[in-house]
């Protein structure tokens, strides 16, 4: 089963230096019925204005996964970490017993992103941040596997995640098709660029689209494009 969330109907919120889209309840955007896929809480299609971020807060017991979709951001943390995200790469954060972390754009240009939350299947971690360069290069057959916490991704080269959940990710030119295999049946679909087909749904950039019952994911390139495709367990949540 396949459940289309346009853009133009997510939650949204302006606050000037900040234009976020949320795909979930987050903040003061309240949906009884959009309250995270499984463990997967947060999903937030957000713009920062040039020399605007978030200023240092803190966080606890969770996955943060950042995905630069435009531009470059820069993280600093009260663990002495600093580095900068860019356009098609990806960063991770374990908040896990505590840690108070700043996200700022330093870019003359708007930077845009989205922010994953995902929850941990450990509690009381030692907190952690690493980013890393990905491919840009169109993939071909299955999309390459960026962050992890399943077991069949040990060892390579995905960030590691404190969860039973992977993130997958990749350009895809036109008129090519990818088959993933999915771990649990289930799994949220975003397209950052370009128009893509799934399961015989069209969906465009920004687009988000729940994903149950598939042992495999098809996703067809209309145009040139760009996805994310998030595997997490996907109980009911009430």
């Amino acid at each position: 089963m396949i459940t289309l969330y346009p853009y133009e109907t997510l939650g949204h919120a302006n606050h000037g230096w900040l234009d976020a889209r949320h795909h979930f309840s987050f903040a003061s955007y309240r949906n009884p019925k959009r309250v995270g896929f499984g463990s997967l809480l947060v999903i937030n299609d957000d713009t920062v204005a040039a020399g605007r971020g978030f200023s240092s807060h803190p966080h606890d017991n969770m996955e943060i996964i950042t995905y630069v979709r435009q531009g470059a951001i820069t993280h600093k943390d009260s663990m002495g970490n600093i580095g900068r995200t860019a356009a098609g790469d990806v960063q991770v954060m374990s908040a896990g017993t505590g840690v108070f972390h700043s996200e700022y754009n330093a870019e003359s240009e708007d930077t845009r992103l989205y922010q994953i939350w995902i929850e941990p299947n450990e509690l009381g971690v030692a907190p952690r941040w690493k980013a890393q360069q990905f491919p840009k290069q169109p993939v071909q057959g299955t999309l390459p596997v960026l962050v992890s916490g399943q077991a069949q991704h040990a060892g390579g080269q995905a960030l590691f995640i404190h969860a039973d959940a992977a993130i997958y990710g990749g350009v895809l030119a036109a008129g090519s098709t990818v088959k993933q295999p999915l771990k649990h049946q289930g799994a949220y679909l975003l397209v950052s660029v370009g128009e893509v087909a799934v399961g015989g749904v069209a969906m465009k950039a920004g687009d988000g689209a729940e994903l149950l019952g598939e042992d495999v994911v098809t996703i067809t390139a209309a145009t040139d494009a760009e996805v994310l495709l998030i595997d997490v367990p996907h109980r009911q949540r009430h």
